[in-house]
């Protein structure tokens, strides 16, 4: 499972050939969840308050790059980095 991005103890990770619809995996320490790119909706666990808002904010910033790594990762080629938020 690819790493995309990392920022405040969060680690942003895409699997190769997933499901729809298409998401992304969140984990902070030992939380995981995972986010619609569309909606933006947690689809399944959860995180805390805090590292969800800024996952949301994060992911609000960079969802064009986050379809163009959904596209890549259904296709089994290597997702690219995204920037951090900061």
């Amino acid at each position: 499972m690819p790493t995309i991005a990392m920022f405040y103890g969060i680690v942003i990770r895409m699997f190769f050939d997933e499901h729809a619809p298409p998401h992304f995996h969140a984990e902070y320490a030992e939380h995981k969840a995972s986010i619609a790119i569309e909606s933006l909706d947690v689809i399944e666990g959860q995180l805390p308050r805090r590292a969800i808002n800024l996952v949301l904010d994060w992911a609000e910033l960079h969802q064009q790059e986050l379809r163009r790594d959904w596209e890549l990762c259904r296709g089994h080629r290597q997702p690219l980095k995204i920037a951090p938020l900061k």
